[in-house]
């Protein structure tokens, strides 16, 4: 049910204001991959580079928000599309706060990642493409969870029996079968200073 008799207020500070006050652009680094591939690890790594360097960040990662803001919802296909609704708009707001957010979700259905690209201005989302293959997530598994899909303890679990639809044209490929983590933030971190992120032009 829609939500009626409501009006948009507007605010007195506006994103390029507050994009000022943090001393550089705002984005979404949208992290997808398989369960596994290392994409909350490597969230985790760049957040703290770009802290370092004095950046307003923050991390959005999938198991966090599903015990708090989407702890309401499932695996199935709806379910996830819902989750990534609401992330994109979550993620939407940091944008407009003037905050560099990290995203690291399965986000299986290409749809769902192009309906949250259409959220934010142009260059304000940034698509990681965290590639690894079903076998070597499998082999990490760290938290035995391709296992309990393969005994069927897991229903619609992403590469193994739901589908995983890679990205068409992500901004970002990272290798994590070759690269390190290191060498993979290395890589965001360089296309972040060469495209103007980390600075107001």
């Amino acid at each position: 049910m829609k939500s009626t008799n409501i009006t948009w207020h507007e605010q007195q500070v506006s994103k390029k204001e507050r994009q000022n006050l943090h001393g550089h652009r705002s984005a979404i680094l949208w992290f997808t991959g398989l369960s596994a591939s290392g994409k909350s690890t490597l969230c985790v790594e760049i957040e703290k580079r770009l802290y370092a360097l004095g950046m307003s960040t923050y991390v959005l990662d999938g198991d966090n928000i599903r015990h708090g803001l989407n702890k309401n919802l499932g695996f199935k296909p709806e379910d996830r599309s819902e989750n990534i609704r609401r992330i994109g708009e979550v993620s939407k707001l940091f944008v407009e706060a003037g905050i560099i957010v990290l995203t690291a979700f399965i986000s299986p259905y290409r749809n769902d990642r192009d309906i949250v690209r259409k959220l934010v201005d142009a260059r304000e989302f940034i698509e990681v493409y965290v590639k690894c293959s079903v076998e070597e997530c499998e082999r990490r598994d760290p938290k035995g969870l391709y296992k309990k899909a393969r005994l069927g303890e897991i229903p619609d679990f992403t590469g193994v029996n739901a589908p995983y639809e890679e990205p068409g044209n992500p901004e970002i490929i990272i290798d994590s079968e070759i690269l390190t983590v290191e060498e993979s933030a290395d890589l965001v971190i360089k296309y972040l200073k060469d495209h103007q992120y980390l600075e107001l032009r």
